[in-house]
């Protein structure tokens, strides 16, 4: 549905932003048209690391809210894969060692080659990200 959305996009000034599993997401759309991305602790095995929670759900903003999590999408996960990047340069990673949820070495070894800001510290929201917008704005000429 994105791809589709953004099809007439000229790659070259366009740019995606995500988080954690917006951060895979944000990875697929960069490899199929060569935009820029940034990409904030982001999901790298998202199918392994989401089968456990296959069944009904709570919201983490608020626990009265229920979904359910099926196991097609861990099908859907699997086929938006895309193994290596194939344009290093065009990605801006910010990658916190104190990430709770997802190990940075997965991180840093997906983007093998792209920018990386590596974070000693920090965690999984990256709750002192202004600290690191200017780097952000920055590598999209926005700054």
């Amino acid at each position: 549905m994105v791809l589709t959305g953004v099809k007439d996009w000229p790659a070259a000034t366009m740019a995606v932003v995500g988080s954690s599993l917006g951060g895979f997401y944000a990875t697929y759309v960069a490899e199929r048209t060569g935009c820029r991305a940034v990409l904030l602790n982001p999901a790298v095995h998202p199918a392994r690391d989401l089968a456990p929670y296959i069944g009904e759900q709570t919201a983490f903003h608020d626990p009265s809210l229920h979904f359910v999590f099926e196991p097609a999408f861990l099908a859907q996960l699997h086929a938006l894969e895309c193994g290596p990047v194939a344009r290093p340069a065009n990605y801006f990673a910010v990658i916190a060692k104190g990430d709770e949820l997802l190990d940075w070495r997965e991180m840093t070894g997906r983007y093998r080659g792209a920018n990386v800001k590596l974070l000693e510290g920090s965690d999984h929201g990256l709750s002192d990200f202004d600290r690191h917008l200017p780097g952000v704005l920055g590598f999209l000429g926005l700054a």
